[in-house]
């Protein structure tokens, strides 16, 4: 018999339901009520963060640019026509005081290719900021009638920009398995809930672990192990096949689901 209590202008309350969706982030208290005997947690934290710049300047490029290089790793992307969010690769124990809006510029300049840097404008920024980079998966995502969802069960580097794609796959699991409890009366979606969405989850883990090892420098790198990522970065720009890969991972793997007693496709 689940249910959710709460306070609210000094009064508690507490609401009774069939079910609980855990959609509040990381740091909620959905996983957190699970006991930990119950649940198995995987996560990997990598020795590096991206130090974010926005700013009031016209983006560099119509499309994102990642960008792999002997400095590390630098991201330009678009919020408008008039906004740009732009990352750089900073050790974990670097601070955003050291960092001065001219030092980003510059820095962002240094590993821009030459085409780039020519058509990037600077300005003063308005938000900067560090965020780290790590991998993290509960499994199971279902205890009892509780169901973890998007963050609150699992979070992926953002090189591979995978994390509202799953957070919005597992809602779809989790709406066609109600919508049959209700409608058919049947718990089969239910009972599959965890298992489906692990399996999706995974496999974009996977894609986001496989994007920040090719295009991060790593401390303990060798110049081979650099080498070999310049050389699939190299077949990836070259090939087809390569780029289709690429290309199906990032747009977001097919799922299914099942609604109103079909299965349909959907990414």
């Amino acid at each position: 018999k689940p249910k959710v209590s709460f306070e609210s202008q000094g009064k508690s309350y507490q609401i009774e339901c069939d079910f609980i969706a855990g959609c509040d982030g990381y740091h909620g208290v959905c996983r957190a009520s699970i006991p930990q005997d119950q649940i198995k947690t995987f996560e990997k934290v990598y020795p590096f963060g991206w130090l974010g710049v926005l700013a009031d300047v016209p983006p560099v490029a119509d499309e994102l640019i990642y960008v792999q290089s002997e400095r590390g790793f630098a991201l330009c992307s678009m919020r408008s026509e008039t906004r740009s969010r732009y990352y750089l690769q900073v050790p974990l124990t670097d601070n955003v005081e050291n960092w001065s809006d001219e030092q980003f510029w510059d820095e962002l300049k240094n590993r821009l290719d030459p085409e780039s840097r020519k058509h990037l404008i600077t300005g003063p920024s308005i938000e900067k900021s560090i965020a780290p980079l790590r991998s993290f998966v509960t499994e199971p995502m279902r205890f009892g009638q509780l169901f973890l969802a998007g963050d609150a069960a699992h979070i992926v580097p953002p090189t591979g920009a995978k994390g509202l794609n799953l957070a919005a796959s597992d809602i779809a699991y989790l709406s066609s398995a109600l919508i049959e409890y209700y409608q058919k009366g049947s718990d089969q979606g239910i009972l599959e809930y965890s298992e489906k969405c692990l399996k999706r989850v995974w496999k974009a883990e996977r894609f986001s672990w496989w994007m920040t090892h090719l295009l991060h420098r790593f401390e303990n790198e060798s110049e081979f192990d650099h080498k070999i990522k310049q050389a699939e970065l190299s077949y990836i720009l070259s090939s087809i096949a390569g780029q289709t890969t690429l290309a199906e991972n990032y747009v977001g793997l097919p799922y299914e689901i099942k609604a109103f007693g079909d299965f349909k496709q959907a990414s």
